[in-house]
């Protein structure tokens, strides 16, 4: 079996956790990424046996808007400092992949610059999706071109040039060959074009044995992205949503309709890649109305079909929100030395390490076959081959009576051993709780858990509503001068809203992006 199959996934997103500057300004290269070191260690601790992360490369912003496919952005280092890193990882028997940010290129990347200064002369106008030469931008460009989520600083790649298809290709062996990196993650996946992801599988089946290709893919039949021809595997957004919203909901029926509904979809052997945050959505923990539910949402993390992700920081409960339109909350730097005492201390880090250890030596977690035997509003059992899962979503202790061979089960996390009687197995399990029963089968070292429940709730603010929405206008309706106004209404509802910022909004009088700003707010 390939390893990805059994991988349970560490994310980091490392911009964010080495604490790099959010424009990169040029200058000199900052070795920040060996700063990362030390984690290797915790990702293994943890369980966990494969890392994503990314983006990696040379780039103006965020990091999604590359300039260099070759070039390990020098806010973070140079490609000597990701060399090692990998080498690093491998040594711990943990495998690397990177972001693929293949869909779009920054403004400052090569033929993105040679376009920009050459227009119609460019040998590179072809190399982008409907370039415009009658248009202009925000940029005063002069032209206009596609780009992704209509922001222009993410220009479309034109993925049925077989240039551009080439490029790609050439670059993702250039990875393997001087950093022996394992696989990619394709940023914004839905978006590519199938031809272009057929030409990526057949360079990854080309480059190393077992190179894997995950997808980032929101909604739709995910086997489309997934499959024989394309990629390996994608990420599991429906599951995703499901994790949080039917605990919040106390609606179980939510999740195991929608992993019924991915096994009628997808052939069994597909393993789609499961998380329950990262750096585009918001922590589970601000997610959860009651915070003591992160037991039983990862004990599914761990248990459901799939590969299990767990997100940087989110092992120690931390939370992480959107503010004033931007990720930067959900990326944030952390000292790893401020959590050395997670190990014992922690409930949150106790668990995920304890289903670290569960995962690697069930193989019925990764192989066994999914079956419902049990489905409530707030309890919820499946059995994985021999394995069987038990969840309780309420705050009172719940008893299960579940058909299961005869013989003993010993519960992964509390130890409780207990015997089947006439081919009925009956459990009970804590509020809030849940466990991981299996039959005569390898004995774990018990781990009390405790995740503290929540506290009060706060109040929230009601969103403005401004004179525009009074009158019924919808944003696409709105002038730009209302649009700023919804802004800055928003902001302040958030809180202060200094010179700066209202500057910046009295500086953008772009229709478009003023509408996709003010729909960033929730």
């Amino acid at each position: 079996m390939a390893w990805y199959e059994e991988a349970v996934f560490y994310h980091i997103y490392p911009l964010g956790l080495t604490g790099a500057p959010e424009r990169n300004e040029g200058g000199e290269t900052v070795h920040r990424l060996n700063t990362i070191l030390p984690w290797i260690d915790h990702i293994r601790k943890i369980g966990c046996t494969a890392l994503y992360i990314g983006p990696l490369f040379e780039s103006d912003g965020h990091g999604y808007e590359t300039a260099d496919y070759y070039q390990l952005d020098r806010r973070l280092g140079d490609n000597d400092d990701l060399k090692n890193f990998v080498k690093e990882c491998h040594a711990k028997g943990i495998r690397v992949i990177f972001d693929g940010v293949f869909n779009h290129t920054g403004r400052n990347f090569f033929a993105m610059k040679d376009l920009r200064e050459k227009r119609e002369h460019s040998r590179y106008k072809d190399w982008y999706c409907n370039v415009n030469f009658w248009g202009n931008n925000e940029f005063n460009d002069g032209f206009s071109y596609e780009a992704w989520g209509g922001y222009n600083i993410m220009a479309k790649l034109n993925q049925k040039n077989p240039e551009v298809i080439g490029y790609i290709c050439d670059v993702i062996r250039f990875w393997v060959k001087e950093f022996d990196v394992d696989g990619i993650r394709l940023d914004a996946a839905d978006v590519l074009d199938f031809d272009f992801m057929k030409a990526l599988r057949r360079t990854a089946e080309e480059v190393k044995e077992d190179f894997w290709l995950m997808g980032e893919v929101i909604h739709g039949d995910y086997s489309r992205w997934a499959n024989d021809e394309t990629l390996h595997s994608v990420t599991n957004y429906a599951l995703h949503k499901g994790l949080y919203s039917g605990h919040n909901d106390h609606n179980y029926f939510e999740i195991a309709h929608t992993v019924k509904r991915q096994l009628d979809m997808c052939p069994q052997d597909l393993k789609l890649y499961n998380f329950t945050d990262n750096h585009d959505v918001e922590r589970i923990m601000s997610k959860l109305t009651n915070k003591a539910h992160y037991t039983p949402v990862h004990i599914l993390l761990y248990t459901l079909p799939g590969i299990p992700s767990v997100y940087y920081g989110s092992e120690f409960g931390i939370e992480g929100k959107k503010t004033y339109g931007t990720d930067a909350p959900l990326r944030p730097c952390l000292d790893l030395a401020s959590y050395k005492d997670s190990y014992k201390k922690n409930p949150c880090t106790q668990l995920i390490a304890a289903l670290g250890r569960i995962h690697a030596e069930t193989p019925d977690l990764v192989y066994g076959d999914y079956r419902e035997l049990s489905l409530t509003t707030g309890q919820y059992a499946f059995a994985r081959g021999k394995t069987i899962i038990t969840v309780n979503n309420a705050d009172a202790p719940a008893s299960f009576r579940l058909q299961a061979e005869e013989g003993t089960y010993t519960g992964a996390l509390s130890g409780v051993k207990t015997k089947t009687e006439g081919g009925i197995l009956e459990v009970s399990v804590e509020g809030n709780s849940g466990e991981i029963w299996t039959k005569d089968g390898h004995v774990f070292e018990p781990v009390k858990i405790k995740v503290k429940d929540q506290p009060k709730k706060k109040e929230e603010k009601k969103k403005p509503v401004s004179k525009a929405q009074r009158a019924g206008k919808s944003f696409e309706e709105m002038s730009v001068e209302e649009l700023q106004e919804e802004i800055l209404d928003r902001m302040r509802a958030n809180g202060p809203v200094n010179d700066q910022m209202e500057r910046d909004v009295r500086n953008n009088i772009w229709h478009d992006s003023l509408v996709n700003w003010v729909k960033s707010f929730r």
